[in-house]
């Protein structure tokens, strides 16, 4: 019987030589070839394409006025039941206790208890995650799912709140998969559970053909940049 070594080995080569008699081993280099960028001002170009996609980008300029952003638009959708994320960027702001002091219930990701998950991502009336990158040249909020930071978190509150950092814009989605850390020995990237790509609010066009917003996923997309003033 063969080891799993070796079958991973296997398929590591077939995939790099091709699997198929004739099949050419690699494509040929881009040589740009589809690459857009972000133009001279990234954070710009990712406003206009977040509001052309129906979500909205708001500015501030540190941990402390990004945490008043989320509060107020918690308070403007009168939000009774928060989903908040973790990460390095979120931990930061003390989201949990102003959001309590506040009068709004907290369900921290990775603290709830055993068997009470469920019920309180689907009660939720706002999510709060990180980025792990924002594409400019779409306005694309890109999210690796991770235990802290699960799908479900940007997926089922009807609104989305996404807080990141100047640092974390890409200027195209072709910078987004170069970006993606590689592994040990092979240098394979090394790619998460699932890659969401949020392009705005979730729509739909199946009934009547008619765009409709917010069926499958949220209906607001919000955005909060640090440090981009």
């Amino acid at each position: 019987m063969i080891s799993r070594d070796d079958f991973l080995q296997r398929v590591r080569r077939a995939v790099a030589e091709g699997n198929r008699a004739g099949q050419a081993p690699s494509l040929r280099p881009r040589d740009g070839v589809g690459y857009q960028g972000a133009g001279p001002d990234p954070v710009a170009r990712l406003r206009d394409e977040l509001a052309a996609a129906g979500a909205l980008l708001h500015v501030v300029a540190d941990t402390v006025a990004a945490a008043d952003k989320v509060l107020e638009l918690v308070g403007t959708k009168a939000a009774r039941r928060v989903l908040l994320g973790r990460g390095a960027v979120l931990d930061r702001l003390g989201l949990a206790a102003r959001l309590r002091a506040a009068g709004v219930a907290v369900a921290v990701v990775g603290a709830l208890p055993e068997g009470g998950a469920r019920a309180a991502f689907f009660a939720a009336d706002v999510g709060v995650s990180g980025v792990d990158h924002l594409i400019a040249e779409t306005g694309t909020v890109a999210l690796f799912a991770r235990p802290d930071e699960p799908r479900s978190l940007s997926l089922l509150p009807p609104v989305h709140v996404a807080v990141a950092e100047r640092s974390q814009i890409l200027p195209d989605l072709f910078d987004l998969f170069a970006a993606v850390p590689r592994g040990p020995g092979d240098g394979l990237p090394q790619m998460p559970s699932c890659l969401s790509l949020i392009t705005g609010p979730s729509k739909t066009g199946d009934i009547e053909l008619r765009l409709v917003t917010g069926v499958h996923g949220p209906g607001e997309v919000h955005v909060v940049l640090i440090g981009a003033v």
